[in-house]
């Protein structure tokens, strides 16, 4: 089976040690064109309608996939997915939301809410790596999203 490429991802992360750790993963997966980040909920919201400084669209390509912490300043991960969600033009980006927390509640709420999936960031670096080449590897080879 062949590997397709993600053109796009969009991490939203506030902690630099996770986006760094998500960030080496995905490179070192190879699968991934063009990873944009972005810290805080508010600037995700810029980046996804296009405004501020992503009013340019080369700026701000329209993602493949959409890799989401919850914890986040400004605007929480919840309720950014609730917006991708219910909004007709975004919903069909898949979301994966990535969390130091492993409460039922927060899960439940993610499914809810829409989530294609949902990760439980690991303390231990190595397996944190190995969950996020993973998930690259999976919307790789399964999805029919990608190009």
């Amino acid at each position: 089976m062949e590997l397709k490429h993600l053109n796009t991802i969009l991490l939203i992360e506030d902690n630099e040690d996770h986006i760094e750790h998500t960030l080496d993963a995905l490179r070192e997966v190879g699968l991934v064109k063009d990873i944009q980040v972005v810290s805080d909920g508010e600037e995700a919201i810029q980046y996804l309608y296009r405004k501020g400084k992503y009013v340019n669209p080369d700026k701000a390509p329209r993602p493949d996939l959409i890799l989401l912490d919850i914890k986040l300043p400004k605007l929480s991960g919840f309720e950014i997915l609730k917006l991708i969600k219910n909004d007709p033009d975004l919903k069909i980006i898949p979301v994966i939301l990535l969390t130091t927390t492993g409460k039922k509640e927060d899960i439940d709420r993610g499914a809810r809410l829409g989530t294609n999936d949902y990760i439980i960031k690991p303390v231990e670096y190595e397996t944190f790596i190995q969950k996020v080449k993973g998930l690259g590897k999976y919307w790789a080879l399964i999805s029919n999203l990608t190009t």
